[in-house]
């Protein structure tokens, strides 16, 4: 089985609307997906639609923005509970955060290159949060680069000029929030330096001593070096392993199902999960 567990729609930053990105992952030839839109599970009913429509396992799920201090943390919280207030309520403050810092920082980049929020609003789909993805849309649409990945690198690097930082729980609290709600938390892309500053590896282990079921080992923000680095602090935590493309559209580089995550491991994370994988 070909198992992708971490993609983006239009609930989030992503270009493909949950539907679409489910019938572009069934033609990728993938044969489960998972559906982790930043801090709402606004799509998991059109994707649960899609999915039973096309014939593709769907893993309902999010990812939850943390911030410890100044680190930005994301932790992927597959099958949780959606009616869970705690954790709901969490994700909403975030979403609402994230919009104020987008604000901001649409600000301070508007007094050295085009930009205005009417840009930015401008190619953030319906319904929403707008983030950092959009911010770049509009960048590029106005000439400043030719793709996100090159204003991800430079202008809205995390640890830029015009990086501010956000309310949301620190990664420690996220992964008590996900448990509680029933959910499986699996940190994201653990070893991306290229996009800032990470956890230590002891910070790590003090998140598996607090529940903390994975890594997300197999990303292209890895190299292979740090890809061997995160599967031996696995192995020695007693944590999972997964891959995932982190797909977002047409917005980045990453392809449906360029790493993937083994049918053992999803067959473990659907074991601890409240909510069942859709089949």
């Amino acid at each position: 089985m070909r198992l992708d567990l971490h993609t983006h729609s239009t609930c989030s930053d992503g270009t493909l609307s949950p539907a679409a990105l489910v019938r572009a992952a069934s033609e990728a030839g993938l044969d489960g997906v998972a559906l982790t839109d930043h801090d709402t599970t606004a799509g998991w009913a059109e994707a649960t639609e899609a999915a039973l429509a096309v014939g593709i396992a769907l893993v309902r799920g999010a990812e939850v923005s943390c911030q410890d201090g100044a680190l930005g943390v994301h932790l992927l919280s597959y099958l949780h509970d959606p009616e869970d207030a705690p954790l709901r309520d969490s994700m909403a403050a975030a979403r609402t955060s994230r919009e104020h810092r987008a604000r901001r920082m649409t600000e301070l980049i508007g007094r050295d290159y085009p930009l205005t929020w009417a840009d930015v609003v401008a190619h953030t789909p319906p319904g929403a949060t707008v983030g950092r993805p959009h911010i770049a849309d509009a960048l590029v649409a106005n000439g400043v680069a030719t793709h996100r990945d090159a204003l991800f690198a430079t202008i809205l690097a995390n640890d830029g000029p015009y990086d501010i930082p956000y309310q949301a729980p620190t990664s420690l609290e996220a992964v008590r929030l996900v448990l509680a709600a029933g959910g499986v938390p699996v940190l994201a892309h653990p070893a991306a330096g290229r996009r800032g500053a990470t956890l230590t590896e002891e910070e790590i282990a003090g998140l598996a001593d607090a529940g903390l079921v994975g890594l997300e080992v197999d990303h292209r923000d890895h190299t292979p070096q740090q890809r061997r680095r995160m599967r031996d602090l696995a192995r020695s935590l007693g944590l999972l392993v997964t891959g995932a493309s982190d797909f977002h559209g047409t917005g980045k580089k990453n392809e449906l199902g360029e790493n993937l995550t083994s049918p053992e491991v999803l067959a473990q994370i659907e074991a601890l999960g409240r909510t069942a994988v859709v089949r």
